[in-house]
């Protein structure tokens, strides 16, 4: 779990992991040199749970040091993500390692749900292909970040290069470079966004974080870098029409 100057959202995400029917979890927290009161709620939740470890950046290094940190420091089997602000289901961990364990998956992500800011929910469910490539996550980011779980015996320690954004997207190209990835379709969790509408989540900035991840991360040239990064815009719009459903409830 990264976080950075979010303390008003920190009890529920750290509550939803608190709360989970698998028990033998360790929630991993970097702070990015938080100014507010994320430290201070984060200690207090770990006086109630010794499994929540703590290490905070004292200057601002980003979020791909400090997930790449994190993952050194993992000691479990399972390895899953989860930002301040988003919430898992209570049997999010529990689903998912049975669905890999029974299939033999490597790589895996679930369906999700979507609130405003104030915890209120938006009525969408997001899913996505079931089967998914290395070459099918070139095309599109098809896994969110709160639904990633990966099997670390099976894909090893896994760093990105230092991307100011998009580093989650480089991540699952790094995976998905050795393990295909599998959709357990069920709203395991809840990833709360700023958008009033749903088209906010398709942004133009996305644009240049995309190339950014082609050109660092996947090592391309600039115009082939160039032309992954319209085909991934192309390809988003096309995910968020054929995989967004509106539901009544998470």
């Amino acid at each position: 779990m990264l976080s950075h100057n979010n303390g008003q959202y920190v009890e529920e995400s750290v509550r939803s992991v608190m709360a989970q029917t698998y028990t033998n979890w360790e929630l991993i927290v970097v702070d990015d040199n938080s100014q507010d009161g994320t430290i201070a709620k984060m200690m207090e939740l770990r006086d109630e749970n010794s499994r929540i470890k703590i290490s905070q950046a004292v200057y601002d290094r980003g979020a791909s040091v400090n997930r790449n940190a994190a993952l050194k420091d993992a000691r479990g089997r399972w390895i899953a993500f989860l930002d301040v602000g988003d919430v898992w289901h209570p049997t999010k961990l529990e689903r998912q390692i049975a669905f890999m364990e029974e299939n033999g998956y490597a790589f895996s992500y679930t369906g999700y749900g979507l609130m405003d800011m104030e915890s209120r929910n938006r009525g969408v469910m997001v899913s996505g292909k079931v089967h998914v490539t290395h070459e099918d996550i070139m095309r599109c980011c098809w896994p969110a970040y709160l639904t990633v779980m990966y099997d670390a015996e099976k894909v090893g320690l896994v760093q990105v290069q230092n991307l100011k954004n998009n580093n989650d997207y480089a991540l699952w190209l790094n995976i998905s470079e050795k393990h295909d990835c599998h959709l357990l379709n069920e709203n395991l969790a809840v990833k709360r966004t700023h958008w009033g509408r749903l088209g906010g989540l398709i942004r133009t900035d996305k644009v240049k974080w995309r190339y950014e991840v082609y050109r660092k991360e996947e090592d391309l040239g600039r115009v082939v870098s160039f032309f992954y990064t319209l085909r991934n815009a192309g390809y988003g719009m096309w995910k968020w029409m054929r995989y967004v459903k509106r539901r009544t409830a998470w």
